[in-house]
C-alpha cells in the first residue's frame, strides 16, 4: 500500500466536522506540513495535496512529537477529532483528539494537480446515500445538518424516547474534555464528579460572595477542575453528587492558574447560573471512578509547605474525638478529628479531618477504629505540625474501604505483616532523636544547590528542608550575640545608672545575659550558602553558651582560646532543619536560610538512609 494521503482529506473533515463517534470517522489520511510549537501545544497545516487546513495537537499528544513518531512530512490517519470555529478569527481549526502514524516524514511535501475535467462530481440520487467522484473514486457520505443540542435536550430525548446509554451517544456527539479549548462555541460533555469541593465564602474589593469547585473526569481519564461562583454556586453544589455521571453544557473555559489547579490540565471550567447540568442516570459505568496519585508515607518531607497536594492510602491506627477549633479568621468554631494512617513503609502520620469530614467520615472511621478500615484520602495539605502532618481542605476526599488494587494489597500486608509491626511517626523521623532536632530530616532530605539555585523559594511563606553540611566558616568578627533579659530573652538597654532595661518586661535588671545570633557559611557536596543561626541552634554547634565563648574572647595570650574554639566548630558534620524565606534589603530581595533544629549525624541511620535512596534510584531506573 502506497504511504499518500487520501484523496480530498480536507473536503471530507469540512463536510464531517464533527463526527458522532471514532467508529464514524472515514478513512482520512494528512500530511503533517509546518510542525511547530506553539504555547504548550503543537499546531501543524494538515494537508491532502490539494487543500490545507489548520491543525492542533491537544497536549497529550505532544509526547508523539517529541518521541518523533509524529514529525514535520509525515502522514498521521484521523481516529477521531473536531472542527472548532474561532470567534475572534475566521477560520476553523481541526483539533485531533486521536491519530496514529503512517509514515514518518517524507522527502518532500505531497501536491497534487487539480484537471478541471475531474473536478465535476457525479452525485447519484439521494436515497443513494453517498457521493462518488469519476476521477480517484472516492465515497463520501453527504454533509448532514449537524444540530447542537445542550445537556438538558439530550436528557428530554432520551427520556421521551426512553433510549438507552449506546443510543443516546448516537444521537448527539459528547465532546472529550482533551478537545475542549477556550475558543470553542457549543459543546457537551459526559463526566463524573471524582472530587468535590465545600462551598466557602469571601470578601474581597468587589464585595463578598461564596464559592465551590468540582473534579471532574470522562471515560478516557482526563480531569478537568470547573468553579462555581455566588448564583452558579448556590444552584449546582445540592445538584452535583460526589460519584454521579452528568451532561454539561453551556460552560466557558480559561487557561488554569497553576498556583491552584488541582489536575493535570491546560484548562480550568466556569459554570455559570445559565450552565445546564443534567444527571445521566443509564450511563454511570462508563465513566472511571475517581483517580489517585498515592504518595508512600515516608516520602511526604518532600511536600512540607508546598502548594502541590498529595493522596495517600493507609491502614487507620488511631482515631480521636471531635474537638472545636476556634478559626482566625472569622472567629467561627469548626469540628476537627484527628486519625493515625500507617502504610507499608512502617511509618505513621496524623491526618487532621475538618468540618463535614469530621463528623461524617471521622465518626464512621471512630465506630470501626477495631476494624482497622483502609482510608484513600485526595487532596491533602502537607505541613510541619509536629514534624510532619496532613490536613484536609474543602475539596478532599476521603474513601472507607475503597474498592482499590492498592487497598487490597495494603490489607493482604495489614494482615500478614503490618499488624505486628512495631510503626515509627514520620514526623518523629530519627525517633529519640527528635527532640534535638533532627525531626524529619530523613524524609525530605535536599542539597544546598537545591535551596541556592531557586531564587523565588519562600516568596510567599516560609519552606522548610533538611540538608546535612559542614560549617565551613564562622567569622570571628562578627557581631555574634545580644544582650537579653533573663526573663523574657528580649533585647536589654543600658539603664540609667546601672543595670539593664527590659521593655519588654518594663523593668530595670542588674544582670543580663548573651544570647547568640549568628551567621555561618555551610557547605556540602552540592555547593554552599550563608546561613543564620540563633541562640539553642548555636550551642550545639558551637558546644558552649554566649556568656562561655565571650569569656574565652576576653581572655589575653597567645594561645587565642576564642579563635580555637571557632575552629575547631568547623568542618564537622551536623544535620540541619532549615526554613526558606525571602528577605527585602534596600529594596531588593534575598534569600534568607535560618536553622530551625541542629542535630548530630548518627551514621548508621545515614547510611541506611543512602542505602534506601540508591535502591529508589535503582528501582525507578529499571521501570
Amino acid at each position: 500500500m502506497d504511504k499518500t494521503v487520501s484523496p480530498d482529506a480536507i473536503s471530507t473533515i469540512l463536510s464531517n466536522p464533527s463526527p458522532d463517534s471514532s467508529s464514524d470517522v472515514p478513512e482520512i489520511v494528512v500530511q503533517v506540513l509546518d510542525l511547530k510549537l506553539t504555547g504548550n501545544r503543537y499546531m501543524f497545516n494538515a494537508s491532502d495535496g490539494k487543500k490545507r487546513l489548520k491543525a492542533i495537537l491537544p497536549s497529550n499528544l505532544s509526547s508523539e512529537v517529541i518521541s518523533g513518531n509524529i514529525q514535520n512530512k509525515g502522514l498521521i490517519r484521523l481516529l477521531d477529532y473536531a472542527l472548532n470555529e474561532i470567534p475572534t478569527k475566521s477560520e476553523k481549526y481541526l483539533i485531533v483528539t486521536k491519530c496514529e502514524v503512517v509514515s514518518p516524514a517524507l522527502d518532500m511535501e505531497i501536491k497534487i494537480e487539480v484537471k478541471s475535467d475531474e473536478s465535476g462530481i457525479i452525485l447519484k440520487p439521494k436515497q443513494e446515500d453517498e457521493v462518488k467522484n469519476d476521477g480517484p473514486g472516492i465515497v463520501l457520505k453527504p454533509k448532514q445538518e449537524m444540530v447542537a443540542k445542550s445537556a438538558a435536550q439530550i436528557l428530554r430525548d432520551q427520556n421521551g424516547n426512553m433510549a438507552p446509554a449506546a443510543r443516546l451517544a448516537m444521537t448527539r456527539r459528547v465532546h472529550p474534555l482533551v478537545s475542549l479549548n477556550p475558543y470553542q462555541g457549543n459543546w457537551t460533555i459526559k463526566v463524573r464528579v471524582t472530587s468535590k469541593g465545600n462551598m466557602r465564602t469571601y470578601k474581597n474589593a468587589r464585595g463578598e460572595g461564596c464559592v465551590f469547585n468540582v473534579e471532574l473526569t470522562d471515560e478516557d481519564g482526563t480531569q478537568i477542575q470547573a468553579t462555581m461562583f455566588n448564583e452558579a454556586a448556590r444552584k449546582f453544589y445540592d445538584r452535583f453528587q460526589l460519584g454521579k455521571v452528568y451532561y454539561i453544557s453551556r460552560g466557558t473555559l480559561r487557561v488554569a492558574n497553576k498556583q491552584f489547579k488541582t489536575v493535570q490540565n491546560d484548562y480550568e471550567m466556569n459554570l455559570n447560573e445559565n450552565s445546564e447540568v443534567e444527571e445521566a442516570v443509564t450511563e454511570t459505568a462508563f465513566i472511571p471512578q475517581t483517580k489517585f496519585n498515592f504518595v508512600p508515607i515516608d516520602e511526604l518531607g518532600r511536600y512540607v509547605n508546598g502548594t502541590e497536594l498529595v493522596d495517600i492510602i493507609g491502614v487507620v491506627q488511631n482515631v480521636s474525638p471531635t474537638m472545636s477549633i476556634r478559626r482566625k479568621s472569622n472567629n467561627e468554631m469548626v469540628p476537627k478529628r484527628d486519625i493515625t494512617v500507617a502504610d507499608e513503609t512502617k511509618r505513621t502520620v496524623i491526618v487532621s479531618l475538618w468540618n463535614e469530614l469530621a463528623t461524617n467520615v471521622g465518626q464512621e472511621l471512630l465506630d470501626n477504629a477495631d476494624k482497622s478500615p483502609i482510608v484513600a484520602i485526595k487532596s491533602l495539605k502537607v505541613g510541619d505540625f509536629q514534624g510532619i502532618s496532613l490536613s484536609t481542605l474543602g475539596r478532599s476526599t476521603v474513601l472507607v474501604n475503597p474498592d482499590l488494587p492498592e487497598a487490597k494489597k495494603l490489607m493482604s500486608w495489614y494482615e500478614s505483616e503490618g499488624k505486628g509491626t512495631s510503626m515509627a511517626s514520620i514526623g518523629s523521623g530519627l525517633g529519640s532523636l527528635a527532640k534535638s532536632g533532627a525531626r524529619s530530616m530523613y524524609s525530605d532530605r535536599v542539597s544546598l544547590t537545591h535551596i541556592t539555585s531557586n531564587p523565588s523559594l519562600g516568596d510567599e511563606k516560609p519552606v522548610f528542608f533538611s540538608i546535612k553540611a559542614y560549617i565551613s566558616l564562622i567569622k570571628p568578627d562578627q557581631a555574634m550575640w545580644y544582650r537579653a533579659c533573663k526573663t523574657c530573652n528580649k533585647k536589654v538597654t543600658d539603664a540609667l545608672g546601672s543595670g539593664y532595661w527590659c521593655e519588654g518586661c518594663q523593668k530595670n535588671d542588674e544582670e543580663c545575659s548573651l544570647r547568640y545570633i549568628m551567621v555561618a557559611r555551610v557547605c556540602d557536596g552540592s555547593g554552599e550558602a550563608w546561613i543564620s543561626i540563633f541562640n539553642e541552634e548555636a550551642e550545639r554547634i558551637i558546644g558552649c553558651s554566649a556568656d562561655e565563648l565571650n569569656e574565652l574572647k576576653s581572655q589575653l595570650g597567645d594561645d587565642n582560646s576564642f579563635q580555637m574554639k571557632l575552629k575547631e566548630v568547623t568542618w564537622v558534620p551536623h544535620l540541619l532543619r532549615v526554613s526558606v524565606a525571602q528577605q527585602e534589603y534596600n529594596n531588593e530581595k534575598r534569600q534568607r536560610v535560618t536553622v530551625r533544629a541542629v542535630a548530630p549525624v548518627d551514621f548508621a541511620a545515614e547510611s541506611k538512609f543512602l542505602l534506601e535512596e540508591i535502591s529508589k534510584k535503582v528501582s525507578h531506573q529499571n521501570a
